[in-house]
């Protein structure tokens, strides 16, 4: 009998510590499918179709088809979206509540995206970055776009401000600033870009960068038309046949997103 306690007494504390260790691995939830997107842990064998509401863990990964978009809402409400085409993983994410700071880390590997900071990225200054085969993107609290690949050669390629380079249609990153995010508190914002060894700011909304490729000097800052950021939007708009004006972009203006944490409040503390 004593042997049987003693046995129950581990199993239970082994079950709290893997609950814990779940809890502590969340960053978010998904707010947002449209199409095709399939999700992989590093625990899973194959990858699962990602489910709306369901928990975004540190180091899923993310991976859309053509036509397709995931919007993941962060615990501090950073916005991210994963547009057509794309390869994304959630690797980095530390929140303090008590201090309402936090850094978000991804990497992007391929397709297009989104970033709208919330407001406690603002109180932990450069911890927050996106990175792409090329460049890194350190944020200080803000909204931008970009595409990895062949989308990003693409909308590049109409682009006059973006010539010149070795394009590797592999790794080639555009990245434009949008602007503001709708949660920060100042006006402003901007993101410094850091592509072969070199440290670009761009902090006008609408200003954009290029890097053709590996090794390669990142071209710009030049604005981005109408038809470009037009093209971005198409590939990271929530629904088919939503075409707004171009900078209609408010993270908490978005009701699925403004519904999701107050549906599901035990993920602030990470229950």
């Amino acid at each position: 009998m004593i042997r049987n306690h003693y046995s129950l007494l581990a199993l239970a504390a082994t079950l709290s510590c893997v609950s814990t260790a779940q809890a502590a691995s969340t960053v978010g939830i998904n707010a947002a499918i449209r199409n095709k997107v399939v999700m992989r842990a590093a625990t899973d064998q194959a990858p699962r179709a990602a489910v709306l509401k369901a928990r975004v863990s540190l180091g899923d990964q993310v991976q859309t088809a053509n036509a397709s978009m995931l919007q993941i809402l962060l615990l501090d409400r950073s916005n991210f979206t994963v547009g057509s085409n794309a390869r994304v993983t959630i690797d980095r994410f530390v929140y303090d509540p008590q201090r309402s700071a936090s850094a978000v880390g991804a990497s992007v590997a391929k397709g297009a995206f989104r970033f709208i900071s919330g407001k406690s990225v603002k109180n932990m200054p450069g911890k927050t970055a996106i990175t792409t085969p090329v460049a890194s993107i350190g944020v200080r609290g803000t909204m931008f776009e970009g595409a990895v690949g062949p989308d990003a050669v693409r909308i590049a390629g109409r682009e006059a401000g973006a010539a010149g380079g070795r394009i590797d249609p592999e790794t080639a990153t555009l990245i434009v600033l949008r602007g503001p995010a709708a949660t920060a508190t100042e006006p402003g914002g901007a993101i410094d870009i850091t592509a072969n060894g070199e440290t670009v700011a761009l902090d006008r909304p609408g200003m954009a960068l290029f890097v053709p490729g590996p090794n390669q000097k990142a071209i710009g800052p030049f604005s981005l038309s109408d038809s470009g950021l037009l093209a971005l939007h198409d590939l990271l708009r929530t629904t088919p046949d939503s075409r707004d004006a171009l900078n209609r972009f408010d993270a908490d203006g978005n009701p699925i997103v403004d519904r999701t944490l107050e549906d599901l409040p035990d993920l602030r503390d990470g229950q």
